[in-house]
């Protein structure tokens, strides 16, 4: 049997999946504080994270890991008592980070400090202000638009204080000590897609690579966006150097087709498997060459760091309307669609368990391989033609240089079909790994 078999029951994980999600949903979620603890100890039940905190004041490059927010409520009353606008309703109603108030004021103050979206009247942006001391609202555009000249009570109960950034991971032990990357980022208040949908994926992936036997070390990270990732990578830098390979996991909820973000060389291993496992599911795709912008791909791809961290998701981020808004809810994401994400990681991450280099031990010329049995037909290969097609491409290119992954995309053929020849072969001592 190959290393990292998968046998598993993908619309029942997607139902898994969805229900994580679902738990963690209504959590207000920032780059510190108590909602990103609690939402990584709820992971910490799926699977055995270790969480670590990094104090406020750490350096971590050219940044410092900021004071620590927290907030315990926050609205706009207006002069009759009522409360227009409630945190408790909506987290995505305070601009993220904050800082504390408690007044009064007119309309004309407070507008300046509310955020709408014009183009989308009913939905609630998504705001934040991390390294820059502010407080506001988010409202819909057509609560603005309603508000009449009035006296304002404005409340933001919250703090900000001297604290830690937290972070959790769960490093999966392999065969080799080269380790293979995940990361999903977990800062995000009530949006389902753009964060939860990736840390939920994470989490069935790494259940899935502890129950096998990974040929490779997994090291999988939930951390804040940005400045949670160069924090990670500022206290791992001695580790950096057994990382061959990793994926940013985000965006992996919606119904939208799939897209690959490659890495900084385009050309990777994370980069050929990626887009070999997309083509051979004959479904539609997306290749999304590799920009200094987006998500945590842009940290691994910093000239000091240069790791091949690629970026699988659905509907990339910014290109689907409802994105870093309140219409990013539980509507939007779907068992199915999780489902779908997952078994595309899984499929990507098997090729690469399995992307062998070997060498025949019969250079000259092909061997005889009925003597051997190798010109049987057996299920599971494919039709008999691919199946003979494989064992040619496979002894012809078992030179010790060409990886199976070159001989499945110059062959025009699924990896899993010339990876199995391949096993056959080295079985019957015709060709050995090198």
């Amino acid at each position: 049997m190959l290393p990292f078999q998968i046998n598993s029951d993908f619309p029942v994980l997607g139902q898994r999946m969805y229900s994580l999600a679902e738990r963690l949903f209504p959590i207000c979620r920032s780059i510190t504080g108590n909602g990103l603890r609690e939402t990584l100890r709820i992971v910490q039940q799926e699977i055995p994270l270790t969480l670590h905190e990094v104090p406020t004041g750490t350096p971590a490059f050219d940044w410092v890991v900021p004071r620590e927010w927290n907030i315990r409520d926050a609205y706009i009353k207006n002069s009759r008592g009522e409360k227009i606008v409630d945190f408790q309703q909506n987290n995505l109603h305070v601009l993220n980070y904050s800082t504390p108030i408690n007044t009064r004021m007119s309309l004309e103050e407070l507008r300046p400090h509310l955020f709408t979206l014009p183009d989308m009247p009913d939905w609630i942006p998504h705001r934040t202000s991390y390294f820059n001391n502010n407080w506001g609202f988010c409202t819909t555009h057509r609560q603005l638009e309603a508000l009449p000249d009035d006296d304002y009570e404005v409340v933001i109960d919250s703090s900000l204080e001297l604290g830690s950034l937290t972070y959790g991971e769960l490093t999966i032990p392999g065969e080799s000590e080269e380790q293979i990357l995940l990361f999903a980022h977990c800062c995000h208040p009530s949006l389902a897609n753009d964060n939860l949908s990736g840390i939920a994926v994470v989490v069935e992936l790494a259940k899935i690579i502890r129950a096998s036997s990974p040929r490779f070390t997994y090291r999988c990270v939930f951390s804040p966006a940005a400045i949670g990732c160069i924090t990670w990578l500022s206290q791992n830098q001695s580790e950096l150097s057994k990382v061959k390979l990793g994926m940013v996991a985000a965006l992996l909820g919606d119904p939208g087709q799939l897209s690959y973000k490659k890495t900084q060389a385009g050309n990777a291993l994370i980069d050929r498997a990626s887009l070999h496992i997309l083509r051979h599911r004959n479904l539609p795709f997306r290749t999304l060459e590799f920009s200094p912008f987006g998500y945590d791909e842009r940290q691994f791809a910093s000239p000091g760091i240069n790791l091949p961290v690629g970026r699988l998701t659905r509907t990339p981020n910014g290109a689907y309307p409802e994105y870093h808004t309140s219409a990013d809810n539980m509507s939007l994401i779907t068992p199915n669609a999780m489902a779908d994400s997952l078994a595309t990681y899984c499929a990507i991450f098997a090729l690469i368990e399995n992307n062998h280099v070997y060498k025949s031990n019969f250079p000259y010329c092909e061997p005889q391989l009925g003597k051997r049995g190798l010109y049987r037909t057996t299920g599971g290969h494919g039709t008999p033609e691919q199946r003979q097609m494989a064992i040619l491409w496979v002894l012809n290119q078992a030179n010790g240089e060409h990886d199976l992954l070159d001989i499945a995309e110059r062959a025009d053929l699924q990896f899993e079909i010339i990876a199995s020849v391949a096993a056959e072969l080295a079985a019957a001592e015709v060709i050995r790994k090198v």
